[in-house]
């Protein structure tokens, strides 16, 4: 049985990957890399005065998946605590490992596109591998308090 939404959801992850909002040169970051396919991204992560995220941003270069990936995490991170863009983080991580039920990101907005890949195992690196590399840097965050934006 095919996924009737199925076709939304390539449609998302095209729009994503062509036209994506939060794609930005970053300097000083270290990339996180696939090494089975070459992808590699690196994420930023800036925290305003009031402990949210005040803007999440992206570079590198890889496939559809993995840049759309990208571009939809950072656009969810946005508005969040360090503590919230974790959990989200991490919950988004256990359905592609399927831990959890697919059916957990429908509240993610559009990384519910990503509902399929969990059953496409070579791919779910892909799209695991810019929310692996937001783990590092909420990482970071957490190490300095909250004070200091990752850049």
């Amino acid at each position: 049985m095919s996924d009737p939404y199925q076709a939304i959801y390539e449609e998302i992850i095209h729009e994503h990957y062509k036209k994506p909002k939060y794609r930005r040169i970053l300097e000083g970051l270290p990339y996180a890399e696939n090494p089975s396919c070459g992808d590699r991204v690196r994420i930023s992560i800036q925290v305003g005065d009031d402990g949210h995220i005040a803007s999440a941003a992206f570079d590198g270069s890889g496939c559809s998946i993995s840049m759309s990936s990208a571009d939809i995490l950072a656009e969810d991170l946005i508005e969040k605590t360090p503590e919230e863009a974790r959990a989200q983080v991490e919950r988004f991580l256990a359905v592609l490992r399927g831990e959890l039920d697919v059916d957990e990101l429908d509240a993610y907005g559009d990384a519910a596109a990503f509902k399929g890949i969990a059953r496409l195992p070579v791919r779910v690196k892909c799209a695991a591998l810019a929310w692996r590399a937001a783990l590092a840097q909420l990482d970071a965050i957490k190490s300095k308090g909250n004070k200091a934006a990752a850049s």
